[in-house]
């Protein structure tokens, strides 16, 4: 006899469209990522909590493949909804771009004031084509972070037709196609070992057809959840392997901690804070001020490596424990300050522009 797997949990007739816990566990996912580039910038180095910010922060850029999971889940629990797909990109598009593009200029320019910035790299990043160009100063170029939106706009163009391919996977096999998907994620870095060290990078963290890889799999998994395929699993017991696979992430060889070693904790992580929201059941990323930082965790996201750099431009050397906590937290109110700002006066507004009320999110 086969063990059976844990019951699922009761999923109720009507679907809701927003998943609050997600939104709120959003902003998790962008504070590693700043506080990745906080201990990558070196302002503690030498006070003695260096090696605590690398246990918390040296493997916070698998943040980002959150946010392609992430990404897969919610536009295809919108489209499978009763909202058609173009809708989903569309409102998704909404509130990406506006933002991206005030932010893009207003560095682009800075930069050009300083002289450090080529044309190619600002015209390919400002239409996002960034992540497909296999050169670091191009693909960081001008505002680092949106790299991953290029990726994220390949995926949105494809998304109907991918769509289409997951809708054709038959309920029985929902779960045989995101175990499959998960050991391709895992096999990338292998099949990057024989390319040259800057285009394994590239191909296994940046190019947007391999991270595509995990937006596929969140759409399978938003399809296992919609069909009462997902086992009863609390967001603690998901929240577990996710943080032992963050943390031990950081010691697999090469490449293979970048975005292997997350892809299955996190797989197990959004489905199961999604499925408590909805049975109802405690979370606490569905608190009010978890989900008004996760929504402004796209803008905080965009603005905050801007805001390190310029407090890297200005910070001494050999600062003492004191000093560099209290620019970190002067760098991180700013950050969160200049997001508020832009969600309240650009992403707002653009959404309530470009969405019809019946497609707004």
């Amino acid at each position: 006899m086969t063990n059976a797997p844990a019951p699922a949990p009761t999923v109720p007739p009507v679907l809701p469209a927003r998943l609050p816990s997600l939104t709120g566990l959003r902003f998790l996912a962008a504070f590693v990522v700043f506080g990745f580039h906080l201990h990558a910038g070196g302002l503690f180095a030498g006070t003695g909590a260096e090696g605590v910010l690398a246990v918390l922060f040296g493997q916070g850029a698998t943040g980002v493949g959150f946010f392609f999971l992430l990404s897969g889940f919610v536009l295809t629990w919108s489209a499978r909804d009763g909202v058609p797909a173009a809708v989903g990109r569309r409102r998704r598009a909404a509130r990406v771009l506006p933002n991206h593009v005030v932010v893009w200029v207003v560095v682009f320019a800075g930069l050009a004031w300083l002289g450090g910035v080529s044309v190619l790299s600002g015209v390919l990043g400002l239409f996002l084509l960034q992540a497909w160009v296999p050169v670091q100063s191009v693909y960081f170029g001008v505002n680092t972070p949106a790299w991953s939106l290029s990726c994220e706009a390949a995926f949105y163009t494809a998304f109907a037709w991918l769509l289409a391919l997951v809708d054709r996977v038959p309920h029985k096999r929902l779960w045989a196609a995101a175990v499959g998907l998960m050991a391709a994620v895992i096999a990338v870095p292998a099949l990057a070992l024989p390319l040259p060290d800057h285009l394994e990078y590239w191909f296994v963290y940046v190019f947007p057809v391999t991270r595509a890889l995990e937006f596929v799999l969140g759409m399978v998994l938003a399809r296992i959840v919609r069909a009462g395929r997902w086992p009863r699993l609390a967001p603690w017991q998901a929240g577990a392997p996710a943080v032992v696979g963050y943390v031990a992430s950081g010691h697999l060889p090469g490449t293979f901690g970048y975005v292997a070693g997350t892809v299955v904790p996190l797989a197990l992580l959004i489905p199961a804070v999604a499925t408590a929201d909805l049975t109802g059941s405690w979370s606490p990323w569905r608190h009010r001020a978890a989900v008004f930082l996760g929504e402004v965790s796209f803008a905080f996201y965009l603005v905050h490596q801007v805001v390190l750099r310029a407090a890297e431009a200005v910070w001494p050397h050999d600062v003492t424990l004191a000093a560099a906590t209290g620019i970190s937290a002067a760098a991180l109110g700013a950050s969160l300050v200049l997001a508020w700002l832009l969600h309240r006066f650009v992403e707002r507004p653009a959404q309530r522009r470009l969405l019809r009320p019946t497609a707004r999110a």
